[in-house]
């Protein structure tokens, strides 16, 4: 049980965000009036109250993120778990949703095949990434009609450099750089943070902010152009100033080193972006703003999480499928993104409240019906 949330607790489970309410909701992008109500509903405080309801106490970090002290995931899905057996809930293992029979899933199970009639059916299948984990997204195919493609978000990112780049620096980070894209207000498309150099290109918090908006624009236009910072703290007369005032006799490579402590990849980046024999103008100024051209996105199954699923034009305000009277669905199988930093769990564990009442009101409707 648990599986992607045992995943997470690698990280230390960041459950939520402290950030005022109004300013959270933002990063829910173009699908914030959608999850807007069941948000407000289930606060990022709500969330942290139950988990300290189960007996895993809270902190904020000084970055704003909310995690449980403990920093891991078994301690908190333990509780949960005996929780919910207290509660009478039955768990079966093994089971996975093959079909339809009218609004009735049916399942393989160990046992053979068998169909579930259901009052009512809550559906929780996550998205497309980290397959290994259980979310596939094979069950797109049982609802070809309400879902949208799947795509990577939160994502690493493959940049035109040369064929060599990635292998003699995998593993590097460039520290605390500042990201751009589309020359956007920061909220919407800049960000700043620490990036990995991997084998297959670029990873890290900072570029899964822009996610979104440089997936699209690769997918519109074949490419997408990230400026990087090198030395966001200083101004560009401050970087021209320390490179002037290194010797003239000194290589290039040493004056960058002496200058701005600049590793090896950022140098390579940087003399990448530059003519030979720049002058220090034009280094301060590329190093300030050095575009990168991305020109792909790493494998759907290693992204964070996707972006795709079961369409808001599909569900009603209860998340109740239009299609499928009784059926409700939340979390990451519905066509949501966000970027980390607490926001995805947030938004699982929100939708997933609103579902749930959702469940409720059609029971106690159903039953007056009966009656």
């Amino acid at each position: 049980m648990g599986r992607k949330l045992l995943m997470a607790g690698r990280s230390g489970l960041n459950l939520t965000h402290s950030e005022p309410l109004g300013r959270f909701l933002k990063r829910y992008g173009n699908a914030q009036d959608w999850l807007e109500p069941a948000i407000r509903a289930f606060p990022p405080e709500a969330l942290r109250q139950w988990a300290e309801g189960l007996g895993q106490p809270c902190f904020t970090g000084s970055s704003g993120r909310v995690f449980p002290k403990a920093m891991k995931a078994s301690p908190l899905l333990r509780a949960w778990l005996e929780r919910l057996a207290q509660q009478g809930v039955t768990i079966q293992t093994r089971h996975r949703f093959v079909s339809w029979e009218g609004s009735d899933p049916v399942f393989d199970t160990p046992d053979g095949r068998i169909s579930v009639q259901a009052d009512a059916t809550l559906l929780t299948m996550g998205g497309a990434s980290w397959s290994r984990l259980g979310s596939d997204g094979l069950w797109a195919d049982l609802l070809p009609d309400d879902t949208a493609p799947f795509a990577p978000a939160n994502c690493g990112f493959l940049p035109d450099w040369p064929a060599d780049f990635a292998a003699r620096h995998d593993g590097s980070v460039l520290h605390s750089v500042g990201l751009s894209f589309g020359g956007l207000s920061f909220d919407e498309h800049q960000s700043r943070g620490d990036l990995t150099i991997t084998a297959r290109g670029f990873e890290g918090s900072a570029l899964y902010a822009l996610s979104a908006a440089l997936r699209d624009a690769i997918r519109r236009d074949g490419q997408a152009v990230l400026t990087l910072d090198l030395r966001p703290t200083l101004s560009n007369e401050e970087v021209l100033k320390r490179l002037l005032a290194q010797r003239e006799r000194e290589s290039q490579s040493n004056r960058l080193r002496k200058a701005l402590a600049l590793d090896a990849p950022s140098q390579e980046l940087l003399r990448l972006a530059t003519p030979k024999n720049a002058t220090p103008l034009q280094l301060a100024q590329t190093l300030k703003a050095l575009p990168l051209p991305l020109v792909g996105m790493d494998a759907l199954d290693r992204a964070i999480s996707t972006a795709g699923g079961v369409q808001r034009e599909v569900v009603d305000t209860r998340f109740m499928l239009t299609s499928r009277p009784g059926v409700f669905v939340a979390g990451e199988m519905l066509d949501w993104e966000a970027p980390t930093g607490g926001y995805l769990l947030q938004g699982c564990f929100s939708t997933a409240h609103a579902a749930a009442n959702g469940v409720l009101g059609w029971l106690e409707s159903s039953n007056s019906a009966i009656a």
